[in-house]
């Protein structure tokens, strides 16, 4: 086919490991989606290397300059004001048909409010709306991010309630973890590629995505891991490696700590699949990687921390408080998976709740009974390609 027409620009915009996660996956999607429709675009986007695998040309790398925090998210101000000073200046110049916002809360309600101002004939669609639905400093964000957006794609039941009583136009598409997990690795599969012994007990650690959580988080979860080892001597770790950049400070602590532990170098996402369907139980990061774990069948706990003085913050001057933190407990608004938070996430905490999922099969099967009620809470498969549909049905082609 001849396409007389140029190009539809889509300018995408998120941060972070699970945004540029994100991206790739609606990037497929809609490039899926457009061939079929006879439609030609072009996608430029603020993201990672999976977008610019999935086809996107790259205006800046996000995913090393993100944080949780008052405090970590210092170090990253100037990053990110540069960053997007560049593309704003992009975008006046070469001003796209369509942008999607992805999660990342400040820069990209800042990247909205300026396109909004600037460029304001263009639609804005905000795909994974930040979570201001569970924890709501006031409405000044939500009031923002309803008045910035056409519509909002909302991934959780929850989520799409909340926009939608605020005044927001909202489709609830489900969540595209579900398209992601039909192509996952069986255990069995997994634990015979890994090499993983019979009457091994397979652990997979996932300490950190972002650095702060290298600081504040990993020497936790190793101490943790210490106690496991002395108590279970079949034990050993299995830590997927997020970005390549935490690769010598893992395999330090993994010294210092003497773990029995393989960083997994994983240049793929099956590769981490894999590391996590091999897991017997996994210790984890609050973050995506919950509801990947989830939807694998494997149970864990759920640790963060972040600085005390931030904790402190956040508590006394901003009243901030949530009733979960996990996706996983947040899909229903239910206590699936224990929860080790600030205080809570002690190497005692969590080595107890370890050993409870390890030894005691009753408590595994209930964790695993709800996950199965939770995935059906997801709703169904299809969800890029949903967000896609409705993301080019808006430029009335």
């Amino acid at each position: 086919m001849v396409h007389k027409t140029p190009p539809i620009r889509i300018f995408i915009s998120t941060g972070e490991v699970s945004g540029d996660l994100q991206g790739s996956l609606l990037i497929e999607a809609l490039f899926r989606q457009a061939k079929k429709a006879g439609i030609l675009i072009q996608i430029i986007a603020l993201g990672g290397e999976k977008m610019a695998s999935a086809g996107a040309k790259l205006l800046g790398n996000t995913t090393g300059i993100g944080s949780v925090g008052i405090l970590e998210s210092i170090p990253y101000i100037i990053p990110t004001y540069l960053m997007q000073k560049q593309v704003k200046h992009y975008l006046k110049e070469h001003p796209p048909d369509l942008v999607i916002l992805i999660d990342y809360m400040g820069p990209n309600i800042g990247m909205g409010n300026f396109i909004k101002h600037n460029l304001p004939t263009i639609p804005i669609f905000y795909y994974i709306a930040p979570q201001e639905w569970v924890w709501s400093l006031g409405s000044k964000s939500t009031a923002q991010i309803v008045k910035l957006t056409n519509r909002i794609l909302a991934i959780f039941p929850e989520e799409a309630r909340y926009f939608q009583s605020k005044g927001a136009k909202v489709t609830w598409v489900g969540h595209p973890l579900l398209d992601r997990m039909k192509t996952a690795p069986s255990r069995e599969e997994s634990r015979r590629k890994l090499g993983i012994q019979p009457d091994e007990i397979a652990i997979a650690l996932l300490p950190a995505s972002r650095w702060q959580e290298i600081k504040y988080l990993m020497p936790i979860l190793f101490e943790a891991a210490q106690q496991i080892q002395a108590k279970i001597p079949q034990v050993k770790f299995w830590i997927p490696l997020s970005l390549p950049e935490y690769k010598i400070a893992i395999e330090t602590a993994i010294k210092t700590y003497q773990l029995n532990a393989v960083l997994v170098s994983t240049t793929s996402y099956y590769q981490t699949l894999e590391v996590l369907s091999a897991a017997d139980l996994a210790i984890a990061k609050s973050g995506t990687v919950n509801l990947e774990i989830a939807l694998l069948k494997v149970p864990q706990v759920v640790v963060y921390r972040v600085s005390a003085l931030t904790a402190w913050v956040a508590r006394h001057l901003l009243k901030f408080s949530i009733p979960f933190m996990s996706p996983t407990n947040l899909v229903q608004m239910q206590a699936i998976v224990p929860e080790l938070l600030q205080e809570k996430a002690t190497p005692e905490n969590i080595v107890q709740e370890a050993i409870e999922l390890l030894t005691n099969p009753q408590k595994r099967q209930e964790m695993l009974n709800q996950y199965q009620q939770m995935k059906q809470a997801l709703g169904e498969e299809g969800v890029c390609d949903r967000a896609a549909l409705e993301i080019l049905k808006s430029l009335s082609l």
